[in-house]
């Protein structure tokens, strides 16, 4: 299916949800929840974890370079 046309009837179907008052809204409490339990399912995979912080390293130092070429 194309998935043009599949993001148009999954959009539908939640609208659908919403209008019927059936469709599962987080509280807050509920998505700090949901993104700790995340995070901690992430954090399990230390080869992932390894290759963020690399890729993150690797951004901070060519944005210190170039902060250290306007300044200069």
């Amino acid at each position: 299916m194309d998935p043009e046309r599949q993001k148009e009837i999954a959009s539908a179907g939640g609208k659908a949800a919403h209008a019927k008052g059936s469709a599962h809204e987080f509280t807050g409490d509920e998505a700090r929840e949901a993104g700790r339990k995340g995070g901690q399912s992430v954090s399990r995979d230390k080869t992932h974890m390894a290759e963020i912080g690399r890729k993150g390293g690797l951004a901070n130092g060519s944005r210190k370079s170039k902060t250290k070429e306007i300044i200069a």
